[in-house]
This record gives structure tokens, sequence and C-alpha cells, in this order.
């Protein structure tokens, strides 16, 4: 029975990143041939909504909690991911500022930035979520070993975005941060969700180590599972700054 729900979990994960790739081809799509910004708006709030429901699980916030023992690992699970939660929703307030800031300083023009390379660092940043969801999955499953080679290849796609957004897109942009609004705007928006997968590389860099040294069970990991869902809320992120800094608007 756990190897089938293991199989079935797993099977679910790859689902759900074909669906995200699939929208994520659309969007570049719609950016090159229509550019209507109302349907790129529709494509990243439902990406956005898949991974958060099958990703981070947000449905998790809403199960019982009937365990009256505040010592109890069970009671404390619940209000980890409360915690958790409060502090993603904190975060994406400034995320939410930046993004506003975005249109109301530069409307429906947009910076001009190279479009296939923005797909290309969003793809790496989109196949790491799969192996993040892969890692936490095979913890919950006892299966160590996948759960070890998942979360390295999760950390070195994320050092990989980082690399591709500070040194190859900061370097080809054709303007600086001093240069004007379009600048600060995409300077501002990429180094400050660049500093997110910063930390969260970090996150998993430690989970692994406690991994190895045995701190987690199937029963008990909850580390784990929150690294993976603030690793999956960074990819939320970029859902959002993705087309408003490469798809939507004219160039200025």
């Amino acid at each position: 029975m756990a190897e089938s729900n293991n199989t079935s979990y797993k099977h679910m994960g790859i689902v759900i990143f074909g669906i995200l790739v699939l929208l994520t081809l659309m969007e570049f799509g719609l950016a090159v041939y229509l550019n209507i910004w109302q349907l790129l708006a529709l494509l990243a709030i439902l990406k956005a909504g898949l991974v958060m429901y099958y990703y981070m699980h947000i449905y998790r916030l809403f199960t019982p909690d009937n365990d009256t023992d505040r010592h109890s690992y069970a009671y404390k699970l619940v209000t980890s991911r409360l915690g958790l939660w409060l502090f993603m929703l904190s975060d994406a307030f400034i995320f939410g500022g930046l993004l506003i800031s975005r249109f109301n300083l530069m409307g429906f023009s947009r910076p001009e930035l190279s479009q296939p390379l923005g797909l290309a660092v969003t793809s790496i940043l989109l196949v790491s979520s799969f192996f993040a969801n892969r890692a936490e999955t095979s913890m919950a499953n006892g299966d160590r070993r996948q759960f070890t080679i998942s979360t390295v290849i999760t950390m070195a796609l994320g050092i990989l975005f980082i690399l591709g957004v500070l040194g190859v897109e900061w370097q080809l942009a054709p303007f600086k941060a001093a240069d004007g609004v379009q600048g600060a705007v995409f300077y501002t928006m990429t180094g400050f969700h660049v500093f997110h997968v910063l930390t969260g590389v970090i996150f998993l860099g430690i989970i692994l180590r406690n991994a190895k040294r045995g701190h987690y069970s199937e029963e008990k990991h909850w580390a784990v599972e929150a690294a993976a869902v603030y690793w999956h809320f960074i990819d939320v992120v970029w859902i959002f700054f993705y087309p408003a800094l490469y798809l939507i608007g004219t160039l200025q």
C-alpha cells in the first residue's frame, strides 16, 4: 500500500509539472503573437493556484486540530504550518508592492529584455519546483536516496537560476539600475527575488545536512515540508514577476 501511495504521489507531481510547462509555453506564445495582458494574467493566476494547492498543500491549513496536547508533534505541526503561511503572507505583501510599483511606474510598457532568456530562467525555476516536490514526497514515503538526489538537484537549479539572472541577464540588459524607471524596477524586482532564492538554497542545504544525520522520518519531517513549501513560494512569486517583466506590454 505504501509503495502504491508513493507511486501515486510521484505521478501527480509529474502531471502537475506537465500542466505548468504547457501553461508557461502558452504564456510565451501569447506574449509573442497576441500580447493580450488579460490572458497572461489569467494564466499566471492559474499556475500559481496549481502550485499552491498541489505543491504547497495549502489545504493542509484546514486540517482539523483534534490533538489537545500542546507538546505533541501533531499539535506543533498544525501551528507551525500556520506560522509559515503567515510569514509567507507578510513577505508576499512586499513582492506585491514591487509588482504594483512596476505597473504604476511603467504602465503597460516593459523593459527591453530578452524574452527567450526570460523563458530559460523561468524554466529552470519551474523544474527546480518539481524536484523540490519530489524531495518532499520521497521523504514522506521513506525514500531517502531519492530525497537526497532531488534536494541536490533543486539546490543546483536554484544556483543556476541565480547565475542566470545575475551573471547573464543583468550583464546583457541594455540599461543599468540608475538608468531611469525601468532600471530601478527591473533590478529591484529581480534582485529581491534572487535574494530569496539564495535563502531557499541555504534552507535546503540545512535540511539536507540534518537528513544525513537522521533527524527526519516518514512520520516527522516538518522541516523538509517547510523548506519545500518555501521554495514553491519563491516559484509562485516568479510566476507573476516573469510576465510582468518579460511578457506584458510593449517595449519602451
